[in-house]
C-alpha cells in the first residue's frame, strides 16, 4: 500500500481512492493505492509502487519511498498490510483504472489534522463483545475508516512526533 504525497502552493497533500461499488470487498471505501504481492514483484514495497501504478496512473519512477510504515492486520480476514510513504515531485498526473477505483482525490494534511475531521469509536468484534477502536476521519463528502484509517493515524502520529494510540495488531 502506498500513501503517495506532493506539495502544491506550500501545502502537503495526501493521495486516497474511492473503491467502486462493484467491488467483490471493501465496496466504495476510502483507501490508499494497493493491494496483494503478486509473482514478479521484489517485495511489498516494489507491489505497493505496482499496484499504485496499475490503479491512479502513478509511475513508480516518479515515486521517492521514504519511509515504511508499521505493517498492520486487517480487521476482517487474515490479511497483513505493509504501508509506505512515497513523495513526488509536484501533483502527479493521475488516471483511475476505473475497474478499481471510483475516483481519485486529495486532501491536505492540515485538514485531516483539523478539529472535528478525527473521531473515534468503540465496536464490539467477537461473540463475546470485545471491543476494539474503530477510528473515523470525516472529510467533506466521504469517510476515511478502517485499516486506511488506522494506517492514516499511524502516520499522522508519526509526522507530528506523538505516540500512536492505534491498536497495530489486530490480527
Amino acid at each position: 500500500m502506498l500513501l503517495p504525497l506532493f506539495e502544491e502552493r506550500g501545502e502537503a497533500r495526501l493521495v486516497l481512492t474511492k473503491r467502486p461499488e462493484t467491488m467483490p470487498s471493501h465496496r466504495g471505501e476510502i483507501a490508499f493505492p494497493g493491494g496483494k504481492i503478486e509473482p514478479g514483484d521484489r517485495d511489498a514495497r516494489d507491489a505497493a509502487l505496482r499496484e499504485a501504478e496499475e490503479e491512479i496512473g502513478l509511475r513508480r519512477d516518479e515515486v521517492e519511498v521514504l519511509a515504511a510504515l508499521p505493517t498492520i492486520g486487517t480487521v476482517v480476514g487474515p490479511f497483513m498490510i505493509s504501508p509506505f510513504v512515497g513523495v513526488t515531485d509536484g501533483r502527479p498526473a493521475i488516471t483511475a483504472d476505473s475497474r478499481e477505483v471510483d475516483r481519485v482525490f486529495d486532501v491536505p494534511i492540515s485538514e485531516l489534522l483539523a478539529d472535528g475531521v478525527y473521531r473515534e469509536e468503540r465496536w464490539a468484534w467477537d461473540r463475546e463483545g470485545v471491543e476494539r477502536s474503530m477510528e473515523f476521519y470525516e472529510l467533506e463528502g466521504e469517510t476515511v475508516w478502517g485499516a486506511t484509517a488506522r494506517i492514516l493515524t499511524g502516520f499522522l502520529a508519526q509526522l507530528v512526533g506523538v505516540p500512536a494510540s492505534t491498536d497495530w495488531g489486530f490480527g
